[in-house]
């Protein structure tokens, strides 16, 4: 009897074991795959540490499958900081709602810390330094576009305490400037607690703001 069951309880040789198909990506999975792949890559070995091969490698397929995504490997690490940019972008504008001045600071510290926590390899990518990464992908950039947040709410302040407003722009970038080399610290350390570190960002931060002086003037012998 073809294709039936031997007297051992074997299956007959005309009955051949199935093989299991691998299901085939399409090309938004593929892409997407390559950029979570080349985001953990970038964020333990950096840009120069990072080849074509080993992003190919541990997706499964060959080189001309990520050039055909993304051009090369410049490619590639320019959308993955893109994202990394506007996911940090949207969360800092996101958090900036209505509220006292003080509680818009403790909401930008926690949006930089939250990011921090919450995508630690898209943070260590922003923060280093790359051949490709343009104006916009420095985190030199990242901070200033972040303190343009920023800027408005101390212009506000400014001007209702008779202060220069067009000094916003400074202050700003100090503040945001601060939070964030602080939360590059964090990152390492992780000591101590979230909350901690955003109440004594915003304790230095808001008693600065608090005792300005309108016209500040250096206590040393050096003028210029």
């Amino acid at each position: 009897m073809m294709g039936g069951v031997g007297n051992d309880g074997s299956s007959s040789s005309s009955e051949k074991p199935r093989r299991s198909r691998r299901v085939r990506m399409t090309g938004a999975e593929r892409r997407q795959q390559l950029l979570d792949i080349g985001r953990t890559l970038f964020a333990e070995k950096g840009f120069e540490g990072t080849s074509v091969e080993e992003i190919a490698a541990k997706a499964g397929v060959s080189k001309p499958v990520v050039y055909e995504h993304f051009g090369g490997k410049e490619g590639l690490y320019a959308v993955v900081v893109d994202r990394e940019m506007r996911q940090l972008l949207d969360g800092v504008t996101g958090a900036l709602t209505a509220g006292h001045p003080r509680e818009l600071l403790e909401q930008a510290a926690f949006a930089l810390l939250d990011y921090i926590e919450s995508y630690t390899d898209g943070f260590r990518i922003l923060v280093r330094d790359s051949p490709v990464a343009q104006s916009t992908g420095t985190f030199a950039s990242l901070i200033s576009d972040i303190a343009t947040q920023v800027e408005d709410i101390l212009g506000l302040e400014f001007k209702a305490r008779g202060f220069d407003p067009k000094l916003a722009p400074l202050y700003a970038q100090a503040l945001v400037g601060m939070v964030a080399l602080t939360g590059q610290w964090w990152l390492e350390t992780r000591q101590p607690k979230k909350a901690e570190v955003a109440a004594h960002l915003v304790n230095l931060s808001w008693h600065g703001l608090e005792n300005l002086e309108a016209k500040p003037r250096l206590v040393g012998h050096r003028k210029k």
